[in-house]
């Protein structure tokens, strides 16, 4: 009978070998490191992380940021990419109304079809074409303020209740790990594992959006637009349907003066 216990340990060997191959959420109980070749941030506490995370965010020159804000009850689909010295992209409301917006420097220009214009004399004249928007105008800091990077992950970043330590994951193809706040009813944020530990996913509290955090450091293409392509209106915005006198289709409260969209 002995003769048969080296083939038996073999089969053995092999059945365990191949359930640790397979198995990688129990990684360490079969003698791997989960941290091997990371930037060792998944050994830090959940408020290190953060802490972490929102320094990267804070140091550096570009994002390019994608998904969803509810804030005032109302919700917005975002993708912006965002430099130093200003921004561009395209925001959405929830009412199928579209506009882009580019910022260099602080010069903004808001581009947006008939729909966006409504009733006002010269939608016929603004529709497709970059407006410059004054900065005297009401609605100025409300869009400058989807186009400023510190602005907007100012509001962004923020987890609210007892924080703690989440799973490993992926963003995209990036390793990542978790941070929760009250058990992820006060939100959930995913940092990189990989390089810098950039923010990569935030999930904010109570439902109030889902962006996706990218192409961090990366340049990002600003120039004015053509002349041919731009209208300069004035000193304030035309009247919008349903709006007052010299304002256009406002964005969400606080996305200006200082503040970035909450809900």
């Amino acid at each position: 009978m002995t003769a048969y216990f080296p083939a038996v340990r073999l089969r053995r060997a092999t059945f365990v070998g191949a359930l640790c191959a397979g198995l990688a959420v129990v990684a360490t109980a079969c003698g791997a490191d989960p941290d091997e070749g990371t930037n060792g941030v998944g050994k830090l506490s959940a408020e290190q992380i953060e802490g972490k995370a929102k320094t990267a965010a804070t140091e550096a020159s570009s994002v390019h940021l994608s998904g969803t804000l509810v804030t005032g009850g109302k919700s917005y689909t975002l993708d912006m990419r965002l430099g130093a010295d200003g921004g561009s992209g395209e925001v959405k409301s929830q009412d199928d109304t579209t506009f882009q917006l580019l910022r260099v420097g602080e010069q903004l220009y808001l581009k947006a079809g008939a729909k966006f214009w409504g009733q006002s004399e010269a939608a016929g004249k603004l529709g497709d074409k970059f407006v410059k928007v004054p900065e005297g105008d009401p609605s100025y800091k409300q869009f400058r303020g989807f186009t400023d990077m510190h602005v907007l992950l100012d509001g962004l970043l923020g987890l609210d209740g007892k924080l703690a330590k989440g799973d490993y994951t992926k963003v995209g193809h990036t390793r990542a790990v978790q941070v929760t706040a009250d058990k992820g009813a006060g939100g959930k944020l995913a940092v990189s594992l990989e390089g810098t530990p950039y923010p990569l996913l935030m999930e904010r509290a109570g439902g109030a959006g889902r962006v996706v955090l990218a192409d961090w450091g990366k340049p990002v293409d600003l120039a004015p637009p053509g002349q041919d392509q731009t209208v300069d209106y004035g000193s304030q915005l035309p009247t919008t349907k349903g709006q007052g006198s010299g304002s256009a289709t406002p964005a969400p409260k606080g996305s200006g003066q200082g503040t970035a969209p909450k809900s």
